[in-house]
């Protein structure tokens, strides 16, 4: 069980959120341009890597997508007392900003807490209410010319966390999906006789609606593709059995279904058949709501694409105390790679 925990936590904790990419996108660009034939950046802002394949007459492509962005905020507003107003970039349960600390990324990058109404002063029907995000204002601990002096209005905002090893797991902001961005790059690296050519897409604006994957599959156009996202573990007190959708250390998840997608019955019967084969340890998965990028890579490209995808069980999600398995992260990698790198032994025909 041996990941590369310091690569993962410099992925994890660098700032990305959606349309913002820049700093994660240059980290990427880094990692991954002595493992590749050929690197580029679209308009959109995605990091497209090619590997070419060993055994490939009829110029078959390969597409494997990972989202590099992560949930945040944009600045709305500065009040007259400083406090700064946001708007959300990706889905928040509101009560998980309780008690946050923030970064603008403003001139320089400031540190904000995401202050409320304390519950001292709160009525009792104000302490019982649903909580919402219009509720929260950013404080920075300055005066309205100070923060106007570093914060503009549209200037994006990003949580505040770093990574720490818990057990054999994982924690930190952003595990959704710079873990993927993390296992992509790792199997870059460990793949050597891929016979397709591997398209691996690092892509922007996931979290406000697929819309990097959109445009590199519609230029792309892939055979085959793969999806690289989290998954929920709801493995917790109180959870039913039927509710957790997948466990920690149980495995990397094959995904069979998302609220987006419905991957390719060839697909799954070829991951859990390479699986079983290679002595992977896996799990399905059945997502009723949310999506990802699986969805892109299998409907964008002209023709559409053989897809499936790879989830990383992780509990928490959407907060700052994301939680993986190490082992389900090494399992990923496993998995991706022997994958692709036995695409053209399986018949594709049934």
């Amino acid at each position: 069980m041996s990941i590369n925990v310091s690569r993962l936590k410099s992925i994890c904790e660098i700032a990305g959120a959606p349309g913002f990419e820049k700093r994660v996108r240059d980290l990427v660009i880094q990692e991954v341009s002595a493992l590749v034939d050929e690197v580029s950046v679209d308009n959109m802002g995605n990091v497209v890597t090619i590997k070419r394949g060993s055994n490939n007459p009829k110029g078959k492509k390969v597409m494997v997508a990972a989202h590099m962005d992560e949930i945040g905020f944009i600045v709305t507003h500065i009040d007259d007392n400083g406090f700064v107003r946001f708007h959300t970039l990706g889905g928040f349960d509101p009560k998980t900003l309780t008690a946050q600390r923030v970064i603008i990324h403003g001139k320089e990058d400031v540190i904000g807490v995401m202050g409320s109404k304390p519950i001292h002063v709160m009525t009792a029907e104000e302490r019982t209410k649903v909580t919402k995000t219009s509720d929260y204002f950013i404080d920075l601990g300055m005066s309205k010319e100070e923060v106007e002096k570093i914060v503009s209005i549209g200037d994006p905002i990003t949580r505040e966390r770093e990574l720490i090893e818990m057990g054999d797991c994982v924690n930190c902001k952003s595990i959704d999906n710079r873990v993927s961005v993390f296992i992509l790059i790792e199997a870059l690296r460990a793949m050597k006789n891929q016979p397709y050519d591997v398209y691996g897409v690092f892509t922007v604006q996931e979290e406000v609606g697929l819309r990097g994957a959109n445009v590199s599959a519609h230029t792309i156009n892939p055979d085959f593709g793969f999806g690289l996202d989290t998954t929920i573990a709801f493995d917790l007190p109180g959870a039913q059995p039927h509710e957790m959708v997948t466990e920690l250390g149980k495995g990397a998840a094959i995904k069979i279904m998302d609220a987006s997608t419905i991957c390719d019955y060839r697909m799954v019967a070829y991951m859990k058949q390479i699986a079983d084969q290679k002595k992977i340890k896996w799990q399905p998965e059945i997502l009723t709501a949310g999506g990802t990028d699986t969805a892109s890579v299998q409907r964008m490209g002209k023709d559409g694409a053989i897809s499936g995808a790879v989830s990383i069980p992780t509990r928490h999600l959407h907060q700052v105390i994301e939680m993986a398995h190490k082992e389900d992260i090494k399992g990923a990698v496993d998995l991706l790679v022997a994958s692709l790198e036995n695409l053209d032994r399986y018949d594709w025909s049934h």
